[in-house]
């Protein structure tokens, strides 16, 4: 009698152990639960092959995260990054998606809060010391002030997704120096690179500061800049939007691999 009760205990224990090993393992396959905030960078503006859904928010299915989505089926996928994005879009409109259960977020955002658009037109259609003043505007801009507006979307993405990997996302520095380029001045070209720089400084500290992880995509893009000779990046384009945003090439060979090591 005592040896069966012991075998039936034993029998239970191990059914309890075996259906808990299942389980994990259904969890483990089922694959991450991924939300795509942020601006174009992460929309995929520049690559083509845009959503008709998505409107003016350009989404891509040749965009990092859907390339990503696609190689690594998670078990949920949210893309909410949309054009002309600033801190307070993605606070207003892209967090809806994000619960407990997310466990992956990627996101880049902040260039738009310093003018980035605003500092391009002025660079290519001004003189160098109009450039510069605009860029030195940004500069201060991404010091003083986007810091806190910074730290007002990580902590929304905290309070909505605490148990999310969150991935933040730099941009690349835009031209080659020291080479022959048709276009902008090399001073102008410089100035804009030194600003993608102090954008990304300011970006990972905030980033690191919340615990989350910066992908530096200034690395992948080497060798790939505007006047480059193998840009992955345009320059002034039709359609205009697409202006000073990653090709296709870009998002497949310069953000996804940042993307994926990180995530």
């Amino acid at each position: 009698m005592r040896l069966s009760r012991f075998l039936s205990a034993a029998s239970a224990l191990f059914l309890t152990v075996a259906l808990a090993l299942i389980g994990a393992g259904s969890a483990h396959a089922a694959g991450p639960v991924y939300a795509a905030l942020g601006d174009s960078y992460s929309a995929g503006v520049g690559s083509g092959s845009y959503d008709s859904a998505s409107g003016t928010c350009y989404r891509s299915s040749k965009a990092y995260p859907q390339l990503w989505a696609a190689a690594h089926t998670p078990s949920g996928f949210s893309f909410a990054a949309c054009s002309g994005a600033k801190t307070t879009d993605v606070i207003n409109n892209q967090l809806g998606s994000l619960t407990s259960a997310t466990t992956l977020v990627s996101i880049s955002v902040g260039g738009n809060d310093a003018g980035f658009s605003d500092v391009m037109i002025t660079c290519v259609t001004s003189t160098t010391a109009t450039c510069v003043s605009r860029i030195n505007t940004a500069r201060a801009y991404a010091n003083d002030t986007l810091p806190a507006r910074l730290d007002a979307v990580y902590n929304a993405i905290a309070a909505k997704a605490p148990n999310a990997r969150v991935v933040v996302l730099g941009y690349p520095h835009f031209y080659k120096l020291g080479t022959l380029c048709l276009g902008l001045s090399a001073t102008k070209r410089s100035a804009i690179n030194a600003a993608a720089d102090l954008l990304d400084t300011v970006t990972a500290k905030r980033a690191a500061d919340h615990g989350f992880t910066f992908g530096d995509v200034r690395g992948t893009f080497t060798g790939h800049e505007l006047c480059s000779g193998s840009a992955w990046l345009h320059s002034v384009t039709l359609p205009v939007y697409e202006s000073y945003h990653p090709t296709a090439a870009g998002q497949s060979g310069g953000y996804l691999p940042v993307f994926t090591a990180a995530a």
